[in-house]
């Protein structure tokens, strides 16, 4: 199943919303990726900072099936949008 650029930039923005919202997931994300949330409504037009979200959201099950409830999106969803947006084809062995 593919997606379109602006389905995944949607979900991601959707990500960031449900982060915002979050009081104690919030300064992990902002802590994690170096933004400060004055800078969050500027770097929402970035693809780039917006697959930064999804990296961060898909590192834990329990935050991707809490957005995705949130949002009443599938649970494959921000790992199928974080494909479509800048780097998200690339793979990370570990």
């Amino acid at each position: 199943m593919s997606m379109s650029q602006e389905s995944a930039e949607t979900i991601a923005l959707q990500a960031l919303a449900w982060l915002a919202a979050n009081d104690d997931l919030l300064p992990v994300f902002l802590g994690s990726t170096g933004t400060v949330a004055d800078e969050l409504r500027d770097r929402a037009q970035d693809a780039d900072f917006l697959g930064s979200i999804l990296d961060f959201l898909l590192m834990d099950d329990a935050w991707v099936v809490a957005f995705c409830d949130t949002a009443g999106l599938s649970y494959d969803k921000p790992m199928l949008a974080r494909a479509v947006l800048p780097g998200g084809k690339q793979m990370y062995w570990t």
